[in-house]
Order: structure tokens, then C-alpha cells, then sequence
């Protein structure tokens, strides 16, 4: 392992870790455009973009960003994203992830970072880091034939509400404000920046990564305030045997901050003139999509998977950040491996706060801190885990206790890859 340097990426090195790092995820090895290097250099500071060097080659690559992270209750929590993670197929097995991931993590921990995601590519890997899969994602094709709705349907039902075809500039325009108020009122989002509205609208193009303009809808309310946005590619050029189109859209990003504005736009997808399959994009497994249809049936699940693994830096600060529906008191054994996160602590939590402290009192629950990042966002069955022997239950009934506590009656959603 000697042999293999990790070290932060020099500003020279920028196209090499583009290289590395796009290999990584089985594209093209190439040379990194001017654009592509400029675009890495503005979007990541230099301590937090690490190679791992075999000599002057590229044997690893890893970066991290700040990031923010809706809580159960809307608050933003601060969260080191990583992301950019690869090791040369010729490097394995030598600790070069481990030896990458370690001292990220205690960076963000020192700096005061209560928790680190990522988007995982492969599962087995981030178990050992302490990351656990805390929101899933599901995909749904729509036969709009068998759908039940009217075809012949031409905006919301709502009086004065209305749909409007629309480009990038009003994205611009229109997207930030809207999407600040969706993060805040469903946890597990994270924050878009300036940049993210600049790249997903074309406006960050490189030559590596052309830019296919999609159609943008938006909705709005009676008032006239844009509470949805959907943007959606279709194809435009498939025929049947009876030369009738048969042609498919598939939708990018959902954004909708009510019902209506949801049910309306999914509504105007399924309308769109010779399109008679629709792909939903990624979504939350229990998103309203299927049961707006007339016929849910006509919703088939094309994709199931996790989605957002979070792993707690600051148990107190990450227990203590988000809300809870009911009241109770839970004692948390957490062992964590990297000495990051691990203790005994005391959560009492009523719906108008809560309070977790270290304490020397006997655990209720014992758990690795994996376990406790599955179940940060409130999707895991404290039950369930118990049931699989990945959480102990050292006091008959805690595990009722905790799902009560933690569970929450929407499910996560992130709706970004990062």
C-alpha cells in the first residue's frame, strides 16, 4: 500500500482526475475539455478533492462538498456530499477507498458536519463506512391508452390555474424560489446552488456532455404563483405498423408544492399529443403518481432501488435537528467502527422538541451507525432491522418505542444524483 500516495488533486492535475474519474464510471477515457476542467475547478475546493497516485498515474479519485439536508420537520442540516468515488480496477483490494473515506469523514467531523450522503453506485461498499440507505427511489411506465384519463383533457381543473410550455430562462427564473419551498417541506432533499440551476438548464455545456434542450412546464395556482414544474424529453419519430406514433416521454424532475399542481401536471404529461408511453424518472416509492391514474394499473414499476445513504457524524445535533410526531424516550447504543459517531445517548422527544444527551443508563437499543442512518430520515422499520439481527433489542417493546418515534407518514425523497 506504500506504493500508492492519496493526497488533495493540484490544479495542474484537474484534467487527469476528470480522466480517472469518468474511467471510473466506464466512459469514455479521453482528454477533459477547458470547459469540463473550469466547471470541476469552480464546483470543488481543493482540500476536498482527492486522488490516489500510483507514481504520476490515477489510481482513485474522491471529492466531497458541502451540502444541506431536510430534516423530518424542514430544517436544513449541513452534510458532506461525496461523490466522484472510483478505484483503477487495477488497485483494488489495496485500502485505497478506505484510506480516501477516512480521512474525508474526519475532516467533516471536525469541521462540524452532522452527517456525510452519497448516492451509492454499488451496495455492498458503504455498509463498512457507516452510510446506510435512508431513502429509496422508485420508477413507474405509464400506458397512457389504459391510463383512464381523458385524452382529450386540456388544462387543470382548477378556475384559473393554468400549464405553460416554457424554456430555460423561465426555469431560471421561476425553478429556485419554487424549488426552496418543496426542500422545505419534504425531508430528504438536499439544496440545489446557483450552479445546478445553470448546468441543468444548458447553460453549463461541455463537449463531453452536450446539451439536449427538454420541454419545461409550469404550473400555476389560481393566485399565479408557480407551484409546479416538470421538464420531460419525448421521442419524436417511432411509428407503429398502422403508421399511428407511438412515442414515449420521459420526465426529468417532478417539482410540485401541492396536490393539484402535482395531479395537473402528471395530468398534462400523459395528454401530450402521439405520446403513448410515459416514464416517470426516478420518484419517491410512495409518490401520488400511480393512484392520480383512473386505472393505477397502468402505472407498472419499472425500477426500484435505494437512493440517499446518510451516515451520522454528530448523533446529539442529527437527533436533535429533526421533529417527532409523538413522545418518548429511547436509550441508543451505537458502536461505530471508525470512532466517529459511537456512544450511549438518551433521546426524549415530545412533538415540540427533543433532547439527546450521552448518558451512562442502559441501552433500550443497540445498533451500529449504519442502522442509525437508515433510520434518520424515518423510512427504516426499527422492527424490521431487529427482526433481521441488525439492531438488538435490550429492552422488550423499545423497538415499538422507536418506530413510533422515528417512522414518519410520508417516505424520504431525494431527487437528486450527485
Amino acid at each position: 500500500m506504500s506504493d500508492v500516495d492519496v493526497r488533495a488533486v493540484s490544479d495542474a492535475e484537474l484534467s487527469g482526475w476528470l480522466r480517472a474519474a469518468q474511467a471510473g464510471f466506464l466512459q469514455p477515457f479521453a482528454e477533459m475539455s477547458d470547459e469540463a476542467v473550469a466547471h470541476l475547478r469552480s464546483r470543488t475546493a481543493p482540500s476536498r478533492l482527492l486522488g490516489a497516485f500510483d507514481g504520476d498515474r490515477f489510481v482513485g479519485t474522491f471529492r466531497s462538498f458541502r451540502q444541506e439536508v431536510t430534516a423530518v420537520g424542514g430544517a436544513p442540516v449541513v452534510a458532506n456530499a461525496v461523490s466522484g468515488v472510483t478505484v483503477a480496477p487495477t488497485h483494488r483490494r489495496r485500502g485505497i477507498l478506505s484510506r480516501m473515506m477516512s480521512g474525508d469523514l474526519a475532516e467533516a467531523k471536525e469541521r462540524g458536519d452532522v452527517l456525510a450522503t452519497l448516492i451509492s453506485a454499488e451496495y455492498p461498499i458503504y455498509g463498512r463506512y457507516g452510510f446506510g440507505p435512508a431513502s429509496w427511489a422508485t420508477e413507474w411506465t405509464v400506458d397512457v391508452a389504459r391510463s383512464g384519463l381523458d385524452p382529450r383533457w386540456s388544462g387543470p381543473e382548477e378556475s384559473g390555474a393554468r400549464i405553460d410550455l416554457v424554456d430555460g430562462d423561465d426555469v431560471r427564473k421561476h425553478g429556485p424560489d419554487l424549488f426552496e419551498r418543496f426542500r422545505a417541506a419534504r425531508h430528504g432533499v438536499v439544496n440545489r446552488d446557483e450552479e445546478w440551476w445553470l448546468r441543468n438548464t444548458g447553460l453549463q455545456a461541455t463537449p463531453e456532455f452536450p446539451w439536449q434542450e427538454p420541454f419545461y412546464a409550469l404550473y400555476r395556482a389560481p393566485s399565479g404563483q408557480v407551484d409546479g414544474l416538470v421538464a420531460y424529453r419525448t421521442t419524436n419519430d417511432e411509428w407503429g405498423p398502422s403508421r399511428l406514433p407511438e412515442n414515449t416521454a420521459t420526465v426529468l424532475g417532478m417539482t410540485a408544492v401541492s396536490p393539484a399542481a402535482e395531479r395537473a401536471l402528471w395530468h398534462f404529461v400523459c395528454a401530450v399529443d402521439k405520446v403513448l408511453e410515459v416514464r416517470s424518472g426516478w420518484l419517491a416509492p410512495d409518490d401520488l403518481l400511480p393512484h392520480l391514474l383512473p386505472d393505477p394499473r397502468a402505472a407498472k414499476v419499472s425500477g426500484h432501488a435505494d437512493w440517499l445513504w446518510v451516515r451520522i457524524l454528530d448523533v446529539v445535533r442529527a437527533l436533535e435537528s429533526r421533529t417527532y410526531d409523538g413522545s418518548g424516550t429511547v436509550v441508543l447504543e451505537i458502536t461505530d467502527a471508525a470512532g466517529l459517531a459511537g456512544g450511549r445517548y438518551r433521546l426524549d422527544a415530545t412533538p415540540q422538541g427533543a433532547s439527546c444527551v450521552p448518558t451512562s443508563a442502559p441501552a433500550d437499543l443497540a445498533l451500529d451507525v449504519r442502522e442509525l442512518g437508515e433510520m434518520w430520515l424515518g423510512d427504516a422499520s426499527v422492527a424490521r432491522a431487529v427482526a433481521l439481527g441488525r439492531v438488538v433489542e435490550e429492552r422488550t417493546g423499545a423497538a415499538v418505542v422507536a418506530d413510533a418515534l422515528f417512522r414518519t407518514s410520508r417516505r424520504p425523497w431525494c431527487p437528486d444524483m450527485f
